[in-house]
């Protein structure tokens, strides 16, 4: 399944807040900050957790795109290669 989080940085910088503020406001780690920069799957409980510190709802922060789309790290959905071998 491929996941947006696209949502969430434009809600951040629509509250002003930097990423560091959202680490501490939500108790997540560096590494699921990056996991989510990455757009890679982070578990559920942390993005309840996001969102109960955002007072914002999943749909506030994250899309799941077309299947066989995938988000690069630069926010960009690009075809999944699966098809290329």
């Amino acid at each position: 399944m491929d996941i947006s989080y696209k949502r969430l940085w434009h809600l951040l910088i629509d509250r002003d807040m930097k990423k560091r503020e959202l680490l501490q406001l939500a108790n997540i780690s560096t590494a699921t900050l990056s996991k989510l920069t990455r757009g890679e799957n982070v578990n559920t409980d942390i993005l309840v957790r996001i969102c109960r510190a955002l007072d914002c709802s999943l749909e506030d922060i994250m899309e799941l795109l077309p299947e066989g789309r995938a988000e690069s790290a630069d926010g960009h959905a690009q075809k999944a290669d699966a098809d290329r071998h």
